[in-house]
């Protein structure tokens, strides 16, 4: 059986849509960071390499080994959309936003990737990564997350984008010849 747990990055408090933008988390919540620290499984690290992910990862490490940041960890990489507002989207990209999120798969942000292509990236990370280790502690981005949640309970891609997934917070899928997710948006 393999396990992980993947824990979403601490709180950028920016409005802008952020995929592949490199921008600091807020770790200033240590009673958040130590609780999440104890209810980690002792596995590998490993994490995004944007910044938000590898200092979250730095934070909740403890005597945990850390393994090399993983880019095709990245959160949704949103093109011409990165570091841009909804509010200030001209209309014709905020209507294609809206098809982006309402109907999620083949549709791409210009310049940038569909949920599909996330998913295909992500899928392809964690199972190199699973060869290796049967348990692992990842910290990635709610998109990245959401693909899982995605891949172990068969949802469609527009009921995966429903579930909430907090910062901090801890969710788990195993794999036992199939997909299943055992804990999602857990706080601890």
């Amino acid at each position: 059986m393999k396990k992980v747990t993947w824990v979403r990055h601490g709180p950028t408090h920016r409005s802008e849509i952020n995929g592949w933008t490199d921008v600091p988390a807020d770790l200033s919540d240590g009673a958040a960071l130590d609780r999440l620290r104890n209810f980690l499984p002792e596995a590998p690290v490993v994490s995004s390499d944007l910044t938000r992910a590898v200092t979250t990862a730095d934070a909740i490490q403890g005597a945990r080994r850390r393994l090399d940041h993983q880019p095709d960890l990245r959160e949704l990489n949103f093109g011409l959309w990165e570091g841009v507002r909804i509010p200030d989207m001209p209309p014709a990209d905020s209507a294609q936003l809206r098809i982006f999120f309402e109907q999620p798969g083949t549709v791409r942000a210009p310049e940038g990737e569909s949920w599909n292509d996330l998913r295909a990236r992500v899928n392809r990370a964690v199972d190199g990564l699973l060869q290796d280790h049967d348990d692992l502690v990842l910290v990635a981005h709610m998109g990245v997350i959401l693909t899982q949640v995605q891949r172990a309970t068969g949802k469609t891609a527009h009921a995966a984008l429903g579930q909430r997934i907090s910062y901090l917070s801890a969710t788990q899928v195993r794999f036992d010849g199939a997909w299943h997710l055992d804990l999602v948006d857990h706080c601890p």
